[in-house]
């Protein structure tokens, strides 16, 4: 095949596919259900030809090795390119744009939501292959309703002059305009999203920029259980005509899932870990007999029902919004950095596992964190100013799994010997005294993760003793390996504790391997 391509062109697809094949390899080398996603991407092989085609190589001058490497070169680029994040200004201290675009680029963050157009951050962020989502101003929904020549004046003022450097891919018109209670700004969002896209089409960018709004979960009626979830009545006719504009234009239907605020409304343990991707008894939809582990999961799929429901099945859903606040007021209910950091590193964790959710299986659905820095000068308690993964001088406010240099766990080693002996290494069991009910949540919270638990599968070197304690143990065992090693990793709702003492028994071999 290196034969084959000898032009410039093919030399470079060359190097960058065997580059981003390493790094995509080392990012999935914990994480066996590939195959979902591929045949996720096999299914989008003519979305990704067309893309191929708007690229400056044209596929007629390429020979079919070439063209292969550029198919190739695409599918392990999109691998990565469902972590966004919300970049908001209403602060008088961030970073410059320069600075935050090289700071983005040390992530593996491939997507930007602005919530306005600021030009100074569109164009820092040209030529470095990241998507940037814009927005259209609540104010402005008037003008844009009323005047076509407003939304023409608005595309040839905030995209025209950056676009294509800078890959400008959505324009959300408004923010939960549906919820705010304004029924005359609610009357003008679809004409002047109608407008805008006209005025995309206008300037021969259909197709290639989508226009949406974002909604409040607020918008659903019920989410639980999620195979019930339905959309208030109030406005749904309305909203029914939004949705046949999103299913035309072929753009998403963006929604704020936050399971922080659903923590706060029901405090209790169990809560928390459902909420932050721990280990928990799960959650029996009683229609479909699903049974959820995370509430991200049975939001989304609440989401799922809803838009089915109403004939609306093959609309895409974004997150636009989600995150958790590392710190509030004295009064507020789970605002900590440990909280922020388990559900932020659980779900970066979970959308690259291209597990999906129950309804949706196979892929990871396009979701943008909140948010990059805090932003001092919102209103409120404590935690709306305490969202920010990274801080104003440009470090992190934890780690989340989002840099290049830490995203991928070291690989663990395999133990030395099968003998239960002291070694040089660590490895994760259950606590003395825990209960079978909670070792079979640990165990159904880890292999429900996407990890590979085939060894005590039935014929894996682990089945045997087919008992909840051998099974809990090694499953434990291997997260904890998997993800970093980390005290943290080995918690488990307090039912788990670190050993130097290697648990591998005759053929069934623990990864382990030191600190």
């Amino acid at each position: 095949m290196a034969e084959a391509c000898t032009s410039v062109q093919c030399m470079y697809l060359k190097f960058f596919f065997f580059f981003n094949l390493h790094r995509k390899l080392r990012t999935f080398q914990f994480c066996p259900p590939f195959l979902p996603s591929l045949l996720y991407l096999l299914l989008r092989l003519p979305y990704h030809l067309r893309e191929i085609t708007e690229h400056s190589l044209m596929a007629s001058q390429l020979n079919t090795n070439c063209l292969l490497f550029l198919i190739l070169v695409t599918f392990t680029r999109l691998s990565e390119s469902f972590i966004g994040i919300n970049y908001g200004q209403v602060a008088d201290n961030l970073p410059s744009p320069e600075a935050t675009a090289k700071l983005l680029q040390s992530t593996a963050i491939d997507k930007v939501r602005l919530y306005g157009a600021d030009p100074a951050i569109i164009k820092a962020l040209a030529n470095t292959g990241i998507e940037i989502m814009i927005g259209v101003s609540s104010g402005d929904i008037p003008g844009m309703a009323s005047d076509p020549n407003f939304a023409n004046s608005w595309i040839n003022s905030n995209v025209i002059p950056f676009y294509p450097a800078s890959k400008i891919n959505i324009i959300n018109v408004g923010n939960e305009v549906m919820m705010s209670g304004d029924p005359n700004l609610m009357s003008q969002l679809l004409p002047a999203m109608q407008n805008l896209q006209n005025a995309i089409n206008s300037a021969n960018l259909g197709g290639k920029i989508k226009v949406s709004t974002v909604h409040s979960m607020a918008l659903l009626r019920q989410s639980e259980p999620p195979s019930s979830g339905s959309f208030n009545t109030s406005n749904l006719d309305l909203l029914k005509r939004l949705l046949r504009f999103n299913n035309a234009t072929g753009s998403p239907f963006a929604i704020n899932p936050y399971p922080y605020f659903a923590y706060q409304s029901d405090p209790r343990p169990e809560t928390l870990a459902f909420c932050l991707f721990q280990p928990n008894s799960g959650r029996v939809d009683s229609g479909t007999k699903i049974k959820y582990t995370n509430m991200f999961d049975a939001q989304l799929d609440a989401v799922r029902s809803a838009l089915n429901s109403i004939g609306f099945g093959g609309v895409e859903i974004v997150v636009a919004e989600t995150g958790w606040p590392y710190k509030g007021d004295s009064n507020e209910v789970g605002p900590s950095i440990e909280n922020a950091k388990a559900y932020t590193g659980n779900l970066v964790a979970h959308l690259r596992s291209m597990v999906g959710t129950p309804l949706m299986r196979g892929k990871s659905v396009d979701t943008y964190l909140f948010a990059l820095y805090d932003e001092n000068l919102k209103p409120g308690p404590s935690s709306e100013r305490s969202f920010g993964l990274f801080k104003t001088d440009l470090t992190m406010t934890y780690d989340a799994g989002l840099l290049k240099t830490s995203q991928t766990p070291s690989k663990p080693k395999a133990p030395a010997s099968p003998a239960p002996k002291a070694e040089n290494g660590t490895w994760c069991v259950p606590k003395a005294g825990t209960s079978d009910a909670q070792l079979q949540a640990n165990l159904d919270y880890v292999c429900g993760r996407g990890i590979d638990c085939s060894a005590i599968q039935p014929g894996g070197a682990c089945f045997e003793p087919n008992t909840v304690v051998s099974h809990a143990t090694y499953a434990m065992n291997l997260l904890y390996q998997t993800e970093g090693r980390n005290p943290w990793n080995c918690d488990f709702s307090h039912t788990a504790t670190l050993t130097s003492i290697n648990p591998s028994y005759n053929k069934c071999k623990y990864p382990g391997g030191s600190t």
